[in-house]
């Protein structure tokens, strides 16, 4: 019987969410930079993230941290530049953890490519006894895939890369493989996502929550 009332609050609280406007919820936008795209023997080398609260990017609310515990970072610094000794002046992944679990509380978790950021997430939670619980999981990749699919244009193999569905949009280009900068760039390509979706009425989040 148990399981019949979890399952009724899941099912009640996540149509509720869906009704919910865009704007009336926070945001997590989390970016990880990796030793590899395999979260079974990759290791998260940086977590970088800020909030999205209103509809308006929080730039005071940024924060970044490399993972000192990294074993090896193998081929991966020719991407995100970052070396051993930057790592040596890190942080547990303890205590990375510790800080976005208190981040994510009652937040959405938005990502680029969130099924790759995710899985990595899982295994080190797992591995250190955390648990996260943000509300849902946004993802800007999906929701670009899901635009382009209404369109005649064909996806090429790049084309939902970070750069360049933020190039659709006519957004800055930054540098790439720094998760500070990827954060705040899929935050961006979020809010330019809604704009466009939405063609400046309310939104509600069911349209953008697959």
């Amino acid at each position: 019987m148990n399981w019949i009332v979890r399952w009724w609050r899941t099912l009640y609280h996540q149509m509720k969410l869906r009704q919910l406007e865009f704007n009336g919820a926070q945001y997590v936008v989390l970016d990880l930079e990796l030793t590899g795209l395999d979260a079974q023997k990759d290791e998260i080398v940086s977590a970088a993230w800020l909030i999205i609260e209103q509809g308006r990017i929080r730039l005071d609310s940024a924060e970044y941290y490399l993972n000192k515990e990294v074993h090896t970072l193998s081929q991966s610094p020719v991407y995100h530049g970052i070396d051993e000794q930057m790592l040596e002046q890190g942080e547990l992944i303890s205590q990375i953890l510790t800080r976005l679990v208190a981040a994510l509380e009652g937040k959405i978790l938005v990502c680029h490519n969130a099924q790759l950021d995710w899985s990595f997430l899982k295994k080190v939670c797992r591995c250190n006894d955390f648990t996260l619980k943000p509300l849902a999981i946004l993802d800007t990749m999906a929701i670009e895939k899901r635009r382009l699919a209404t369109s005649t244009v064909p996806l090429g193999a790049h084309s939902l890369t970070l750069p360049i569905c933020r190039n659709r949009y006519h957004l800055p280009e930054y540098a790439v493989h720094n998760a500070l900068t990827d954060s705040l760039a899929t935050a961006e390509l979020l809010l330019a996502q809604v704009s466009a979706i939405s063609s400046g009425k309310r939104l509600k989040l069911g349209r953008l929550l697959h």
